[in-house]
């Protein structure tokens, strides 16, 4: 974003050089682009002119020369070039392109609400069904729900967070701003730091299933090549709907399994392949070479045409999962409080687990005033942002009930089911397969797109320059491939990965800063009254109570 210093974008929601004018005549404010190059997105090609250059110093100048507010220097029509595109980004990097010509929202309802859906969807879907295990299948659901209505509302605050602030022009304003303005350099460090935490949690889960899909993937091309049949611990209707419990009566953390291979002459060739194609000994060093070098482009545009995978993945697991319904039928036997050997109690102590998949499951915070910025009936913002979270909250209904009712129980116990529900099908599935090569190549093309935003937001913050330096930003990168390496070697348990990150940035931009920059807004104009107070205190620390939980649940 073309701003001053103390205006840059501090979150995962990122726009394309924008810069907004006003001119003497009654026409809407529209974006200004400079570089094309922090574009990303279907046809836009790396190209940085000396005019654009030349144009960014321009409106760098008029910039400086006065606050946001003052409407006496802002820049004129004649230095302002046509209106490009703006594309936002969400923590776990899916890309949504927003189209407009005079700045005001182009975008139908409709578009809106499939464009925060599809923000929202990413890999936590994947471990809604082993939290429904954790909390229970009743409690589960119970918990879905309420998350998704806390969360709502906490996003509406901040969606309202710039209305409430007097004589500011806040058009051009995101979040961090708006904790800035009311917190000071704290607010604005504290979104910084807890928006680092959502995106390397993100880059380091993608680590673990990019090195969890690479290993079946190659699994399942060896046995096929080599005439390999599997022998696991599994439950089907047919030979192609196999349920498998991979760690039966192990912690699912450890790297072992019951995989039996009948093998005719090939025994030798296959301990080879075991030892150097493990999961998490070798198969997550293999990426290194792969992704650290991508890491290491100073644009990410490239990669950024692919962000449309997400939402075909997502279709696709939906198609998946309704298949194997249908195809496994429903197992379910209710037992309240007490465990059975096959199933387990509908009401768990375990649920922070479930609530802390939830957090980051519902997370949208820190981009959702640039995706409804756009939408071209402002005054239906509350009702499209209700609405797309119906939408989320229905999806992971879906997936994790039908997914914890379709597992076959007996002869296999609930306790099976994974952090990945896809590991509970076996290499050899070839439905599953297409699964998880299709997600592999996602992430693939994703995973640099985090690498981007993480880079953008911390080294634009230290250096004041997005990319101060290959030295700098090798070493941030492997930093952040370390972390992910080391997860996938020690702790590969993408469930947990997911809640502790999600409840760690949770509870600074999902419960606590929209929570006290209401306040805040109400105590100044004087509007501040016990009811609210005290339901937003509550809100605090629910949050707290949250990450706690993760830690001794």
């Amino acid at each position: 974003m073309m701003m001053d210093e103390d205006s840059k974008p501090l979150l995962g929601s990122v726009q394309a050089g924008e810069y907004y004018t006003d001119s003497l005549d009654p026409r809407q404010r529209r974006p200004f682009h400079v570089e094309p190059r922090y574009i990303v997105g279907d046809d836009v090609q790396e190209r940085v002119s000396a005019e654009a250059s030349a144009l960014n110093s321009r409106v760098q100048y008029y910039g400086r020369l006065t606050a946001s507010s003052d409407r006496l220097l802002v820049p004129p029509d004649h230095v302002i070039p046509a209106a490009e595109d703006i594309y936002i980004y969400s923590p776990l990097g899916t890309a949504f392109k927003v189209k407009g010509g005079d700045g005001t929202g182009k975008n139908p309802s409709i578009v809106t609400i499939f464009a925060i859906w599809n923000t929202m969807m990413g890999t936590s879907i994947l471990s809604i069904p082993w939290g429904i295990k954790q909390a229970g299948f009743s409690l589960g659901i119970i918990i879905i729900v309420l998350m998704g209505l806390l969360t709502l509302y906490c996003c509406y605050r901040v969606l309202k967070s710039t209305k409430s602030i007097p004589f500011v022009d806040t058009s051009d304003w995101e979040f961090p701003d708006v904790c800035k303005y009311y917190f000071g350099a704290f607010g604005k460090w504290s979104s910084l730091i807890f928006s680092l935490v959502s995106l390397i949690g993100a880059m380091v889960v993608y680590w673990v299933l990019m090195s969890n899909f690479l290993f079946n993937t190659g699994k399942f091309i060896y046995n096929y090549v080599h005439n390999v049949s599997t022998s696991d611990t599994e439950f089907g209707t047919n030979g192609s709907d196999k349920v498998i419990c991979p760690y039966p009566g192990l912690d699912p953390d450890r790297n072992s399994s019951l995989f039996l291979f009948s093998v005719s002459d090939n025994s030798t060739g296959q301990a080879v392949f075991d030892r150097w194609w493990s999961k998490t000994d070798t198969v997550p060093l293999y990426l290194i070479a792969l992704l650290l070098p991508l890491l290491n482009f100073r644009s990410a545009s490239f990669f950024a045409r692919f962000t449309f995978l997400g939402t075909i993945s997502v279709l696709y697991l939906i198609f998946l999962v309704t298949l194997k319904a249908i195809r496994l039928g429903f197992h379910l036997d209710f037992h309240w409080f007490d465990t059975s050997m096959f199933f387990v109690p509908e009401f768990r102590s375990l649920f922070p687990q479930l609530t802390g998949v939830l957090t980051l499951a519902f997370f949208i915070h820190n981009c959702i005033i640039t995706l409804m910025k756009n939408n071209k009936h402002q005054e239906n913002n509350v009702r499209d942002l209700s609405l797309a979270y119906l939408l989320v909250g229905l999806t992971y209904l879906y997936v994790g009930v039908l997914i914890f009712a379709a597992f076959p129980s007996p002869p296999l116990s609930k306790e099976c089911i994974e952090p990945n529900f896809l590991d509970n099908f076996p290499s050899g599935d070839v439905l599953v397969f297409v699964a998880r090569t299709f997600l592999l190549f996602q992430m693939t093309t994703v995973y640099p797109l985090l690498g981007y935003l993480v880079r953008v937001q911390l080294m634009g913050q230290i250096f004041g320059d997005q990319y101060p330096g290959f030295l700098h930003v090798f070493v941030l990168n492997i930093f952040v491939v370390g972390a992910g390496v080391l997860m996938a070697r020690f702790f590969p348990n993408i469930g947990s990965i997911i809640r502790y990150s999600g409840a760690l940035c949770g509870l600074a931009l999902v419960f606590v800063l929209p929570a006290l920059i209401h306040m805040t807004s109400l105590k100044r104009r004087g509007e501040l009254r016990w009811p609210s107070a005290v339901f937003h205190i509550f809100l605090i620390l629910l949050g707290v109570a949250n990450l706690l939980g993760q830690f001794f649940m």
